[in-house]
């Protein structure tokens, strides 16, 4: 089976090889035969009927400084291709909304991973919410009375913008800590949104672990741990990878989350648990992949890709015609 595949994120001549997760599933999805063409989201465009991209055919390789070999620029219909993977980084703003509106209008004809229906519909700190009996004490809101009843209540919180991403804005707040109310008007000054607000789990110090689940199966995990003196455990903010595996209580969350997410189409999700809480359901662009094949030696990229062309072959089509009208 060789499928026509688009990658919509961010430029890909900048990634990390061996860090980014998106670039994995590139080299994985050539290594099994299929096509990649890759652009960005600001070059989705709806015109008069028509899902229209604008980028490049790419070749893919794990050559530090010359990992990427672009073909020349063309416009392509998204109807096209078989696989349009949405992996541009949040944040989650009405900019990358609107690319789950544009592709909704492919989706399920073309398979777009993850369906947009329910990327928009289930960003990952809101997701969480259909469980409250695996997640620690949580509120949403936008006022400071709230939250400080919220911190009188749990002692020490963590304060995050509701949209936010990759470790940027977190803070954690001790009992007394007077900046409570300064960082509230400082988003307020910034942003209409909510901020959401979870009980502290000291077990943080010791990591975050990060399960990645393919069609729902949690095929391996990674354990994040903060630097000294630093309450994030993301790697983007210099959290250290290590090798870990499930615990008793970790495959329990997977069991009643795996469900959802096989019904809401999400093939590939990253969710984080702390201390045996669930704490955010990652569907917009997961990551953690590369990690994981390196500590365990778990391809979860194969995973990903047997799970997607399961879907292409069961919808009956011939898919290497696409893309060669």
């Amino acid at each position: 089976m060789s499928l026509y595949v688009a990658l919509q994120m961010d430029p890909i001549e900048d990634v990390s090889i061996h860090a980014d997760s998106t670039f994995r599933i590139g080299l994985e999805a050539e290594a099994r035969g299929h096509r990649l063409f890759q652009y960005t989201v600001d070059q989705l465009r709806y015109d008069e009927g028509r899902i229209v991209v604008r980028g490049r055919p790419v070749t893919l390789r794990r050559t530090e400084g010359d990992h990427v070999t672009f073909g020349d620029w063309t416009e392509v219909e998204a109807g096209d291709f078989d696989v349009i993977w949405l992996r541009q980084d949040p944040p989650f703003d009405m900019g990358y909304v609107t690319s789950t509106h544009l592709l909704d209008r492919v989706h399920p004809q073309t398979l777009v991973v993850n369906d947009p229906f329910w990327v928009r519909n289930c960003p990952e700190k809101l997701m969480v919410l259909d469980f409250p009996d695996l997640t620690p004490p949580t509120m949403i809101a936008r006022d400071p009375a709230a939250f400080k009843a919220f911190r009188a209540r749990h002692g020490e919180i963590i304060v995050k913008p509701l949209y936010g991403n990759g470790g940027a804005g977190v803070f954690h707040l001790k009992p007394g800590d007077p900046n409570l109310s300064a960082l509230l008007e400082t988003f307020a000054g910034i942003n209409r949104e909510p901020m959401i607000a979870q009980k502290y789990l000291p077990a943080v110090v010791k990591g975050d672990k990060r399960i990645i689940l393919v069609d729902g199966e949690p095929v391996g995990a990674i354990n994040r741990v903060p630097q000294e003196g630093e309450a994030r455990s993301n790697m983007h903010v210099g959290g250290r990878a290590e090798k870990i595996g499930l615990t008793e209580r970790e495959f329990e969350i997977c069991t009643r989350i795996a469900p959802v997410l096989r019904e809401k189409g999400l093939i590939f999700t990253g969710i984080d648990v702390i201390d045996g809480w669930l704490t955010e359901i990652n569907v917009t662009s997961p990551t953690g992949i590369q990690e994981l094949e390196r500590f365990d030696g778990i391809n979860a990229a194969e995973a990903i890709w047997e799970a997607i062309e399961r879907r292409v072959a069961a919808k009956g089509y011939p898919p290497a015609t696409k893309g060669r009208r």
